[in-house]
């Protein structure tokens, strides 16, 4: 554990460095609050925290910045908890207050709202599908060969997916294959459904387990909605560093996985190598569970540079996380 002249040292380092991302010199550091010691005092302290692995020299001239670790030191025990302001709270408010219409528009929305208050990248992952209720379900001809089955869910949601279909499908053979599809999943879950009855018509049959075949492989995914992904571009000097973090970020699979490791792991906070992707090893990532009826059922979470500033990003994903989860309990 640091002594309290290292750790206000460490805390002035790190609150700069956020604010103006450049190398943090003892002259200034002897004049912040908290600090009360000369500037050749401070240089000796820095000196040592650089030891210790807090701070890194990156010019033989210049100031210090803060290591990975010099940041999990800050976030674990010296930054508060962070307050979002009165008109911060009411744009969130009003925001879910008004969001209506298909779930994955408001879930999109809402990353690009946490993009805007953050202005760093916003992810937010939607419940999976298969876990509610169906409400309807319709198979509709595209060609002769091919359909949509299209479902509609308890929490608005429309789905949709192609499937081939059998040799000398007619119109009245899907309008059978939906009224018996509605008819046995209508209130069930999709990733538990029924067994299917036969309905006597093998070309309707056939309809049937096909879609249901496909639509359960399409809604155990989680679905990703990524926002602010333009202000990645700003905030590394390394063009090298923004195209790997970009290009992760298109990575569904990786992104999901990533945020529901660190909510498994009960981590809030990733900084740097801590999440272990290594393209975005120059992020650090603030995620926090989407509760609906005391269930886990989603996630919402920003990516930007570890200078990122935590109290801020924290209060805001509380925020945000929270409301989404009201807004989902409300149907």
């Amino acid at each position: 554990m640091l002594d309290d002249r290292k750790t206000a040292i460490l805390s002035a380092v790190v609150q700069e460095y956020i604010a103006t991302a450049l190398p943090v010199g003892s002259t200034h550091i002897a004049h912040a609050p908290g600090v009360g010691v000369s500037s050749a005092t401070v240089r000796n302290e820095m000196a040592v925290l650089e030891q210790e692995g807090y701070l890194v020299q990156p010019h033989t001239s210049a100031g210090r910045i803060p290591t990975d670790k010099g940041y999990r030191f800050f976030v674990d025990h010296l930054a508060t908890p962070g307050r979002l302001d009165t008109t911060t709270r009411v744009q969130v408010g009003e925001f879910f207050s008004t969001a209506h219409g298909r779930l994955e528009e408001m879930l999109h929305r809402t990353s690009d709202l946490l993009a805007q208050l953050t202005n760093y990248a916003a992810v937010v992952v939607g419940p999976r599908s298969d876990a509610i209720t169906v409400r309807n379900v319709q198979v509709v001809g595209l060609t002769a060969t091919l359909a949509a089955v299209v479902v509609v869910l308890g929490n608005g949601t429309v789905e949709s997916e192609n499937i081939d279909l059998p040799p000398d499908t007619s119109d009245a053979h899907l309008a059978s294959a939906s009224a018996h599809l509605t008819a046995l999943l209508g209130g069930s879950q999709l990733g538990s459904p029924p067994n299917l009855r036969p309905t006597g018509d093998e070309t309707v049959d056939r309809v049937c387990t096909t879609a249901v075949a496909a639509l359960r492989g399409q809604l155990e995914n989680e679905h990703l909605y990524v926002g602010g992904t333009s202000a990645m571009a700003s905030a590394f000097d390394a063009v090298e560093v923004v195209r790997d973090v970009l290009r992760t970020l298109e990575q569904q699979f990786v992104v999901v996985t990533l945020v529901s490791d660190l909510i498994q792991r009960g981590m809030s906070v990733a900084i740097g190598v801590e999440h272990g992707v290594e393209p975005l090893s120059a992020c650090s990532v603030i995620v926090s569970p989407v509760v609906v009826d005391g269930e886990h059922r989603g996630s919402v979470g920003v990516l930007g540079p570890t200078r990122m500033n935590y109290p801020q990003a924290l209060a805001t994903v509380e925020v945000v996380s929270d409301q989404l989860g009201r807004r989902l309990e409300e149907g």
